[in-house]
């Protein structure tokens, strides 16, 4: 599917898991994007844009998953011969466990629906192993292994440890991967053996997940819609990414975003900021790595997605950072600079990995900024990429996202001349997105 920013397109955003159906199992799927998609074409939409679809952690936020790759499992469609190797019976049998008129009614129940739907995969696992591996499948895990092995690996330990992906509070000897393995490999044979098969039930979830993606961006194309992801520009320091990447991150730093005055129902967002809880990357070693760290994550999104918005993406250039994590917040709230500084040893926050007060600054900033985008622009190949560019932003980043090709984002409420008067769409640059509203914002019919 071509797209040009020579052609206007108009498009709906929506989170998958809210577009539901009557025979759904509590949550929306991709049978219910397949009916979304086909009401956007009749109304004469061509995109239709979704929140991240990565796998969540326990808050079941789409911005805080726990791969930057692997899909979230809840969001399948999960029926009698889908996947193939879910039968009726089987289905019957778990379903009947739940109780589906609750789980149908009202917001969604991301836990129990969890529960449901990973049970669910789990009958369809063990009657796929029990027959001869297909080597569409064995194709699969070997052309992803890069990060399909260490996200199977940490889903697992996750299993081993309670469920939960806060590695710094597993077992001594899980909590990083070198020695994990070490663990791993000094237990029992039928340990090692049910740990495997733990790992390959995880690699199945992902195959299936990624069949099902597939067909719906062949099905969109049908429509003529085209389909838009969205790749948070930080990644949730208990991931599957960060795990096993340590060295690329610098994890006493947390992103965020700088003060903001106009956050009158936050009080720490007003002094302080947002501390978001994101680790730092360490540029300088991703960049000695090639950044394939970010290659993989764009391709995982180019699979699926006919273009897909970086969410902050001035965090390429220069982020905000604090020297504690979002759970200490209200520890700092009442402090004063001098204050808060002795208790952090003299660090204080401040943007990472310069800020912009002198023209030396911003122009590195600007620089590699640029070349860290020319990667993702380069791997992104065909597909199209925006930049969601809001919040307090530098001089220089919007001339640089348009050299570079990437569409920006207008707020047509915020977009106003110097003496007050709004912005007409007309004198918007031709390689924008008019939106009324992004995942932060109320929707549009809530602000009147």
């Amino acid at each position: 599917m071509t797209l040009s920013p020579d052609r206007k397109i108009a498009g709906v955003l929506a989170p998958l898991f809210a577009l539901r159906r009557e025979d759904d199992l509590g949550i929306g799927d991709l049978e219910s994007l397949r009916e979304f998609i086909d009401w956007a074409a009749e109304i004469g939409f061509k995109l239709v844009q979704l929140l991240p679809i990565n796998e969540m952690g326990g808050d079941h936020s789409p911005y805080n998953a726990i791969s930057a790759v692997a899909l979230e499992p809840t969001t399948l469609h999960l029926a009698p011969g889908s996947p193939a190797d879910l039968t009726q019976a089987d289905f019957d049998e778990v379903v009947g466990e739940f109780d589906l008129e609750r789980l149908r009614h009202g917001g969604v129940k991301h836990a129990r629906v969890r529960r449901l739907k990973m049970a669910l995969l789990e009958k369809a696992y063990r009657r796929f192993a029990s027959k001869q591996t297909p080597e569409v499948f064995n194709a699969f895990c070997q052309i992803e292994a890069p990060w399909l092995d260490e996200y199977s690996f940490f889903r697992v330990l996750m299993e081993e440890n309670g469920g939960h992906e806060t590695w710094d509070r597993w077992r001594e000897k899980h909590r990083d991967a070198v020695s994990a393995r070490e663990w791993l490999q000094s237990q029992p044979e039928r340990k090692r053996t049910r740990f495997e098969d733990r790992e390959r039930f995880y690699r199945y979830v992902q195959w299936i997940a990624d069949r099902q993606w597939q067909d719906v961006r062949s099905y969109a194309e049908t429509r003529g819609i085209a389909l838009m992801g969205d790749i948070p520009f930080g990644v949730n320091l208990y991931s599957a990414d960060v795990y096993s990447h340590r060295d690329q991150f610098a994890i006493d730093w947390s992103g965020g975003a700088p003060p903001e005055p106009y956050f009158k129902d936050d009080e720490f967002t007003q002094q302080w900021g947002q501390n978001w809880g994101i680790p730092l990357y360490r540029w300088d070693v991703m960049r000695a790595r090639n950044l394939d760290w970010w290659r993989w994550r764009v391709r995982g999104v180019r699979k699926i997605f006919h273009l897909f918005r970086i969410d902050h993406v001035l965090g390429f250039y220069r982020i905000y950072a604090f020297p504690w994590r979002p759970t200490r917040n209200q520890e700092f709230l009442p402090l004063s600079w001098e204050q808060m500084r002795e208790k952090t040893s003299g660090a204080f926050p401040q943007f990472y990995p310069r800020d912009d007060s002198t023209w030396e600054n911003s122009e590195a900033n600007r620089r590699e900024g640029e070349e860290y985008l020319r990667a993702v622009l380069e791997e992104s190949r065909e597909t199209r990429v925006i930049g969601e560019d809001l919040g307090t932003v530098p001089d220089y980043v919007r001339p640089s996202l348009l050299s570079l090709g990437i569409a920006g984002f207008k707020i047509p409420q915020w977009e106003n001349h110097p003496n007050g008067r709004s912005i007409s769409g007309a004198e918007y640059q031709r390689i924008s997105v008019a939106t009324y509203a992004t995942h932060d914002h109320k929707p549009l019919r809530a602000m009147w």
